[in-house]
C-alpha cells in the first residue's frame, strides 16, 4: 500500500512537472487559480476549466458535463482537460452524454507516457492544444479563431430540414394540346440523339402547341358608352424545339383582328351590337428562329467553344423595361453579349442586347397607325451594379414613305434596390426626342415603383407607385396601342378582351400615382386593393385633360393547375366629363 501511495504521489510529481515545463516553454498561461469558478476561467475559451480542488487523489480533473451551458448560452463539448478527476473507485472514467471532442494524442505525447495504465492521453493541462498554445504566445485571441456551434431552440424540427432535400412529390403541370418527340419538362431515360448538326451539338426534336382560352363576361362605361357582353380570345403558340439551344417559334391569335377587336356577343348596353361578332386573323403575331452560335459553331467544328452567343431573327417579341418601354413584335433580329463581367469596371454581371427591326414597328403616339413606315435600331443593358440592379437602353427610330424625316431618339434608365429591408424601389426613366415633321415628339416621364417590406413578406405586399410625365412620352414600341404608364396601377391597364376602362396612361404633363394592397393569402389566391389619381398641370391636347381618380380591386384563385378564375371592378371619378367610367368583369381562362 505504502508502495502504490508512494507512485502515485512520484507520477504526479512527475506530471506537474512535465505540464510545468510545458507551460514555460510555449508561455500559455496555466489554467483558474485553486478555489477560481470556471467561469472565471474566461469567456475566452470554449473549454470550462476545472478547479484542481476538484481533483481526486490520482490527480485526475473532472469530465465536462453537457448540461453545463456557457454563460453565453452555448454548451461546452465534453473534453477531457488538464490532468484528470471525478474517476470512480474502479479507476474509471464516468459516462458522459453527448458527443467527446478527441484530440490528437501527439498534442498531449508527453502527458501520455506518464498516464496511468488504462487512461486515454487527452488534451494539455490548460486544455489549448499546441497550436493554440503557439498562437496565444504569439498574442493572438484564442476566441477569435473559432466560431460558435450552432444553436437550435425547443421547436427545431430535424425532420423538416431533412425533408427539404427529399421529400418531395411531382407536380403534374397542364400538358400541351400536342406534343410530338421530345416533351418539355419530363425527365428521361431519353434515347439517344442525332448528331447530324455534330456530336457536341445533338438533335433534340420536339413539336408542342400550348397556350391558354380566356372568356370574359363584363359590363364596361367606357367614355360614355356601355356595354355588356361576352368576349372570348385564343393565344396558341407553337414551338418546334431542333436542338437544345435552337428552335423555331410561332404564337398565333385565331379569333380576334388586331390588338382590339374579339370574337364576342355584345347583349346589353346601349352602345351594344346585340348580335355576335365573329373575328378572325389566321397570321401570326410572331414567327422566328433563334439559337446559340457558340453551340452552332461547336457542333460543326467538333471544339468546345468558350463563348456564348445568342440569336434570334424574324417576327420576335421585344419586352423591355417590365414591358413598359417595349411590348410588342418587331421584323428584324437581335444579338446577346449574355453573363459577362469587368474587374477594370467592378461589374460582377451584365449582358448586352443589340436589336434591330425593317417593319411592324408598332407607335402609334409618334409613328401613327401604320407599323410598315418605321426602321427601329437599339441596344439595351442589363448591369449588377452599386447594390442594385440597372436597366438602360438607347433606340432609334427611323421614318421612311409616309414618315419620311422622321428621326426619334429613345432613351431609358432603370435603378432597383431594397434599402435597409424595409422598402423595395425601382425607379425608371424614359425620355424621347428628335425631328418629327407631322408633330412633338418630345417628352420624358420618371416613373417610381415601391413595395413594402412586411412580416409577410412574399404574401402580403403594400405598395405606392408614383409617375410625373412631360411634354410627349412615349414607349419604343407597343402593339396594344398603352401608354408610358400602363404598369403604374391595375386601374391603369385594360385586359386587352372587353374594353375594360382605364385612366389615362399617356403621363403627358401630369403627376399621380397609385396607392394598393395586394395579398397572396397563401400563395394559391390573389386580392388587390387600389386607389389611383391623374392629375394634368398643363393643357397640351394629348393625355388628361382634368384631374382623374381611380378605384380598383382584382381577385383571382386557381380552380386547378389548368383552370383560372379571375374577377375585377373599377369606377373611375372624370372631372369635368359628363359621366364617370366604371367596369366590371369576370373571367375563365384555360392553360394548357
Amino acid at each position: 500500500m505504502m508502495c502504490n501511495a508512494y507512485r502515485a504521489r512520484t507520477t504526479t510529481s512527475t506530471i506537474a512537472l512535465v505540464a510545468g515545463g510545458c507551460l514555460v516553454i510555449s508561455g500559455t498561461t496555466a489554467g483558474p487559480a485553486a478555489g477560481e469558478s470556471s467561469s472565471a476561467a474566461g469567456t475566452e475559451s470554449w473549454l470550462t476549466h476545472v478547479s484542481p480542488s476538484e481533483a481526486d487523489e490520482e490527480g485526475w480533473v473532472a469530465q465536462v458535463s453537457p448540461a453545463e451551458n456557457k454563460a453565453d448560452g452555448r454548451y461546452a463539448d465534453p473534453q477531457y482537460v488538464g490532468a484528470y478527476s471525478d474517476v470512480d473507485k474502479k479507476g474509471e472514467l464516468p459516462q458522459v452524454t453527448g458527443r467527446t471532442t478527441w484530440l490528437d494524442p501527439g498534442e498531449g505525447q508527453a502527458d501520455a507516457q506518464k498516464k496511468p495504465a488504462g487512461k486515454t492521453a487527452k488534451a494539455p493541462a490548460n486544455g489549448e492544444t499546441a497550436d493554440k498554445a503557439e498562437k496565444a504566445a504569439s498574442g493572438t485571441s484564442v476566441a477569435g479563431l473559432f466560431r460558435p456551434d450552432p444553436q437550435y431552440d425547443a421547436s427545431y424540427d430535424a425532420q423538416g430540414n431533412v425533408d427539404v432535400y427529399g421529400a418531395k412529390s411531382a407536380v403534374e403541370p397542364p400538358r400541351p394540346l400536342l406534343e410530338i418527340g421530345r416533351q418539355q419538362y419530363t425527365s428521361g431515360m431519353y434515347d439517344e440523339s442525332s448528331t447530324f448538326l455534330g456530336e457536341k451539338n445533338p438533335l433534340l426534336p420536339g413539336l408542342a402547341i400550348y397556350g391558354d382560352w380566356r372568356t370574359a363576361v363584363a359590363y364596361n362605361n367606357n367614355n360614355g358608352k356601355d356595354i355588356a357582353q361576352i368576349a372570348t380570345r385564343l393565344n396558341l403558340d407553337v414551338d418546334f424545339k431542333i436542338t437544345g439551344t435552337e428552335r423555331i417559334h410561332a404564337f398565333f391569335t385565331p379569333i380576334q383582328d388586331g390588338a382590339a377587336k374579339f370574337t364576342r356577343y355584345e347583349f346589353g348596353g346601349g352602345g351594344a351590337n346585340d348580335r355576335f361578332n365573329d373575328e378572325y386573323d389566321f397570321e401570326p403575331q410572331t414567327l422566328f428562329f433563334e439559337g446559340d452560335v457558340g453551340s452552332i459553331y461547336s457542333g460543326f467544328s467538333g471544339n468546345e467553344t468558350s463563348f456564348d452567343l445568342p440569336f434570334t431573327v424574324g417576327l420576335f417579341p421585344l419586352f423591355l423595361q417590365n414591358g413598359i418601354w417595349a411590348n410588342d413584335a418587331i421584323l428584324g433580329g437581335a444579338v446577346s453579349l449574355p453573363a459577362k463581367n469587368s474587374a477594370a469596371l467592378g461589374l460582377a454581371n451584365f449582358d448586352v442586347t443589340f436589336f434591330a427591326a425593317f417593319d411592324n414597328v408598332d407607335n402609334v403616339g409618334i409613328i401613327g397607325a401604320d407599323s410598315h413606315v418605321a426602321n427601329l435600331y437599339g441596344v439595351t443593358a442589363f448591369i449588377d451594379a452599386f447594390d442594385g440592379y440597372i436597366e438602360t437602353g438607347y433606340a432609334l427610330v427611323d421614318g421612311y414613305d409616309d414618315r419620311d424625316g422622321l428621326m426619334v431618339h429613345f432613351l431609358t434608365a432603370a435603378y432597383s434596390r431594397r434599402y435597409y429591408n424595409t422598402v423595395s424601389n425601382s425607379t425608371r426613366v424614359f425620355a424621347n426626342f428628335g425631328d418629327d415633321p407631322d408633330g412633338d415628339s418630345d417628352g420624358i416621364a420618371i416613373i417610381s415603383e415601391n413595395s413594402l417590406i412586411t412580416g409577410l413578406p412574399s404574401t402580403l405586399l403594400p405598395y405606392a407607385n408614383f409617375f410625373v410625365g412631360f411634354g410627349n412620352p412615349q414607349p419604343l414600341v407597343d402593339g396594344n396601342g398603352a401608354g408610358i404608364l400602363k404598369n403604374v396601377g391595375i386601374n391603369f391597364e385594360t385586359d386587352a378582351l372587353t374594353g375594360y376602362p382605364k385612366l389615362d396612361d399617356t403621363g403627358s404633363d401630369a403627376f399621380g400615382g397609385a396607392i394598393g394592397l395586394q395579398y397572396l393569402f397563401d400563395l394559391d389566391q390573389q386580392l388587390v386593393f387600389e386607389v389611383a389619381m391623374v392629375q394634368p398641370f398643363d393643357d397640351d391636347g394629348i393625355g388628361a385633360q382634368d384631374p382623374q381618380y381611380g378605384f380598383g380591386v382584382r381577385y383571382q384563385i386557381p380552380i386547378d393547375r389548368a383552370w383560372l378564375f379571375r374577377a375585377d371592378a373599377t369606377y373611375h371619378i372624370i372631372e369635368g366629363a359628363e359621366e364617370d367610367n366604371f367596369g366590371i368583369r369576370t373571367e375563365l381562362r384555360r392553360k394548357f
